[in-house]
């Protein structure tokens, strides 16, 4: 919406042809657009028709009394600011002003009336009408801006950040609005809305150069070809606020009419300020969570071992971008006839998780390679975990397994029972221990055997666990789609288990481990 400036359009109301050429005269000198009608219903409609700034209205006119013409201009919510200011040759009484003043009038002039009288009038009105529409106006860009910080901050990810950015700004504005900026790869990316009920669309575009800071915010104008993103409106520049958070980033672009802004775009500036530090935690989120899956994907094993006598596959999933990064971790490996299987989650959600989990998963293998059965690496785990990681908690799921005979030797610390399909049933083994990092007693190791034919899995929470249901739902489901069929290859089996259990934004990262022995 444009912020108006000079100059002001006055209606003049007054059914007299003399009188009224005078005043629009004295008018129409002093700088202001005149518009003129000669009964109050016509001066109601053109209030309604124009965008009118004052109303000069003579109190005895043909059709009503300026008294009621005032009072339903003021009784109009849509005008209720409006200026209005009475001149009258007969109503000139103190009685008659004070009663056209408390009929909502801002000033009342009477005849015989000097063009130095009306002009100032008329500029002081005008001084107070502009000063309370631009207050409202900022109050109502404010508690919009409040509306869009929430918005943005939201956002799960980049690019509905800027969408939420670009649309905030059409509403906060009332007009097309642009917002630019770059992820944390350099990449940038435009968001733009043509207004306030237009949907934001988005698009791959780089801004030229500008003036903008090393760090904080500027203002300039651009003309309209520096940005061939919308259609913006004739004889308008585009007001541009720019926002950098740190020297080393991109700036943030906030775009839109110039003539939109209050003088000085302190609503604009302020936008862009928000928009700039959730683009900042956006950005710093990301390369955190990259840095995260990077670690763990080169923390796990590369590759599976070949072993005679089973078949084996694992899928491990990250959570989706805008959840931070979990914990989860688990191992394939042969030592000395036996493979070692392991499965685990450290407690948390972030970077720390991830080292923790990296630092867990050698000290396993370590003490496994040192020839300790599961219950031992577990207890020696847990001791490392009391003196060097304090405060830290783990689940894990370790076992030995004979690939000749299917035997198996299991300790399970906390964690979720793996699952056995064997002749049709799906049995939980239900073995399990105290986490790990607490100081209590463990229970001796779990034997078992896996028939030939039979297939075992292994998995972490992200699987089957969901905030809006309880976790007997979840080894339901587990255990109805593991029943519908082993897919012949492994792999695909797990991709199974992938689609049908989880959807398709993963708010925690996923494990999984299939063996099958043949």
């Amino acid at each position: 919406m444009r912020v108006q400036v000079d100059p002001a359009t006055v209606l003049v109301v007054d059914d007299n042809p003399t009188k009224r050429y005078l005043l629009v005269s004295w008018l129409s000198r002093a700088g202001y657009t005149i518009v003129e009608a000669e009964t109050g219903a016509e001066a109601l409609v053109m209030v309604d028709a124009k965008p009118i700034d004052l109303v000069v209205l003579d109190v005895r006119l043909p059709d009503m009394s300026g008294f009621d013409v005032c009072e339903q201009i003021k009784g109009n919510p849509k005008h209720a600011a409006l200026p209005v200011v009475h001149v009258s040759a007969h109503a000139v009484d103190v009685s008659d002003r004070a009663h056209g003043l408390n009929r909502g009038a801002d000033a009342y002039l009477v005849e015989p009336i000097e063009p130095e009288e009306l002009v100032a009038t008329a500029q002081a009105v005008l001084r107070y009408y502009r000063a309370r529409k631009q207050a409202e106006l900022l109050a109502q860009r404010m508690a919009l801006l409040a509306e869009t910080t929430l918005a943005i901050n939201s956002a799960p990810d980049f690019l509905r950040l800027l969408e939420a950015a670009a649309s905030g700004t059409a509403k906060i504005f009332e007009g097309p609005a642009a917002v630019v900026t770059a992820t944390g790869d350099g990449d940038f990316w435009a968001a733009t809305s043509d207004g306030p009920e237009q949907q934001p669309t988005l698009r791959q575009w780089t801004p030229e150069p500008g003036r903008e800071p090393s760090v904080g915010t500027s203002f300039r104008s651009d003309p309209p070809e520096a940005w061939p993103l919308l259609a913006w409106p004739e004889n308008d520049e585009v007001g541009v606020a720019a926002t950098r958070i740190r020297p080393d980033r991109p700036a943030v672009y906030v775009a839109v009419p110039a003539s939109y802004n209050i003088p000085g775009a302190p609503v604009l500036r302020q936008l862009a300020q928000a928009i700039a530090a959730a683009v900042e935690a956006q950005r710093s989120y990301d390369e955190e969570h990259r840095i995260a899956i990077t670690l763990q994907r080169s923390l796990l094993p590369r590759s599976l071992p070949i072993v005679a006598g089973l078949d084996l596959a694992r899928r491990y999933e990250p959570a989706s971008a805008h959840t931070e990064i979990g914990g989860d971790f688990y191992e394939l490996t042969m030592i000395d006839g036996r493979l070692l299987v392991a499965i685990g989650d450290v407690s948390g959600h972030s970077l720390h998780a991830a080292t923790v989990m990296a630092e867990l998963r050698h000290a396993l293998r370590a003490y496994a390679v040192d020839g300790h059965e599961p219950g031992a690496v577990l207890t020696r785990i847990n001791h490392l975990m009391l003196t060097l990681l304090p405060g830290e908690v783990a689940t894990v799921c370790l076992m030995f397994i004979d690939p000749a005979s299917g035997h198996v030797q299991m300790a399970n610390a906390g964690h979720l029972p793996p699952l056995l399909i064997a002749d049709g049933r799906a049995t939980y083994i239900e073995e399990r221990g105290p986490l790990l990092g607490l100081r209590a007693d463990r229970p001796a190791d779990a034997e078992f055997v896996v028939p030939p034919g039979a297939t075992l899995v292994l998995y972490t929470d992200g699987l089957i666990e969901r905030r809006e249901a309880v976790i007997d739902e979840g080894f339901s489901a587990l255990a109805g789609v593991a029943l519908s069929g082993i897919d012949d290859r492994l792999d695909d089996f797990c991709d199974r288990l992938l689609t049908e259990l989880t959807g398709p934004e993963m708010s925690d990262d996923i494990a999984v481990i299939a063996l099958r022995r043949l």
